[in-house]
C-alpha cells in the first residue's frame, strides 16, 4: 500500500474547493452516514438472513422513498472494527433529509400495516445489531467520477479520511486549477478506478474532515489504481523537478494526516440515482 500514495494524497485534499462545472454530473448534494455495529454475539448469525431481511426493508421503504436519491451499505473489509456497517443515504437538498424521515415512517406503516407484524419485523431486524450507532452528514463535492455501470457484484471501497489546512498565501484559484489538472490527467484516466466520490464535513465531530472514496473491483485493484496514479502523473509531468514542485505546492494545503479504510458494498441493498 505504500506505493504511489504521495501523489494521490496531494490531489485528494483539494477536491474540497473544486467548483468547475466541467466535472458536474447528477449526484446527491448531501450524504447521511449512519455507522451501526453487527451483533457478533447473535446465536446462529446468518449473512444471508441479514441480507434477506434488510433487502425487504430497502425494497419496501428506501427504494420507494422519493426523497432518498441513493442508498449504499458498506461492510468491514480492512478496518479497525470488524462489526462496522455503514448505511449511506444521498439527498438532493438539506430539506429532503427531514422530508425523507417523515416519508420513511409512512412507508413503514404501508409495508407492515398490522402493528404486530411491524413490531415483529423491526425486532428481527434490530437483533442483527448492537444498540450503538453514530451519525454524520457530509456535503458531496464537484470532481466526482461517477460509476458508469451498476454492479451486481460487491465492489471494494477504498476510503481515505484527511484533514484540511490552508497556507498563509493560499488561494482558491490556485488550488482549483491544480485539482482540475490532476483530475483530468490522472483520476479520470485511471482504468482501475471505476468511481471516485469526494465529500467534506457538514455535521459531525471534526470540521477538518475530507473523505474520498475510490471504487475498484477487487482488493488487488486498490494497489493497481495507486500505481496507475503514479504512472499517469509521471506521464503528465515527465520533468521530475516540475512534478515535485506541483505536488509540494499542493501538500501545503494538507495537515499531513490521513487514515485508510477498506469496505465492501452489498449490491442487493443499493439504490441508485434514477
Amino acid at each position: 500500500m505504500k506505493v504511489c500514495l504521495k501523489n494521490c494524497a496531494a490531489f485528494l485534499l483539494f477536491a474540497v474547493i473544486l467548483t468547475s462545472t466541467a466535472y458536474s454530473q447528477e449526484r446527491p448534494k448531501f450524504l447521511t452516514v449512519t455507522t451501526v455495529h453487527g451483533n457478533v454475539g447473535m446465536k446462529d448469525m446468518s449473512m444471508d438472513d441479514w441480507v434477506k431481511t434488510e433487502k425487504m426493508y430497502v425494497d419496501n421503504v428506501i427504494k420507494k422513498n422519493e426523497y432518498i436519491m441513493t442508498f449504499l451499505v458498506l461492510v468491514h473489509y480492512f478496518t479497525e472494527d470488524n462489526t462496522e456497517v455503514k448505511l449511506i443515504s444521498g439527498y438532493s437538498s438539506w430539506e429532503n433529509i427531514e422530508k425523507a424521515a417523515t416519508r420513511t415512517e409512512e412507508l413503514e406503516k404501508a409495508a407492515w400495516p398490522d402493528e404486530k407484524d411491524r413490531k415483529a419485523f423491526f425486532k428481527k431486524e434490530s437483533a442483527f445489531y448492537t444498540g450503538m450507532h453514530s451519525d454524520e452528514i457530509y456535503s458531496t463535492l464537484e470532481g466526482a467520477k461517477m460509476m458508469q455501470e451498476k454492479s451486481t457484484e460487491p465492489m471494494v471501497y477504498y476510503v481515505r479520511k484527511m484533514h484540511t489546512a490552508w497556507p498563509e498565501n493560499g488561494s482558491e484559484e490556485e488550488i482549483t486549477g491544480m485539482v482540475k489538472e490532476y483530475n483530468e490527467n490522472v483520476i479520470f484516466k485511471n482504468k482501475y478506478i471505476k468511481a471516485y466520490y469526494p465529500s467534506r464535513h457538514t455535521w459531525g465531530s471534526d470540521s477538518r474532515d475530507l473523505i474520498q472514496a475510490f471504487v475498484v473491483e477487487s482488493l488487488c485493484d486498490v494497489e493497481n489504481a495507486l500505481k496507475e496514479n503514479d504512472e499517469l502523473a509521471k506521464a503528465h509531468w515527465p520533468d521530475e523537478s516540475k512534478r515535485k514542485e506541483f505536488f509540494d505546492k499542493m501538500n501545503m494545503y494538507s495537515s499531513g494526516w490521513h487514515g485508510d479504510f477498506i469496505y465492501r458494498s452489498v449490491p442487493e441493498l443499493s439504490k441508485y440515482v434514477q
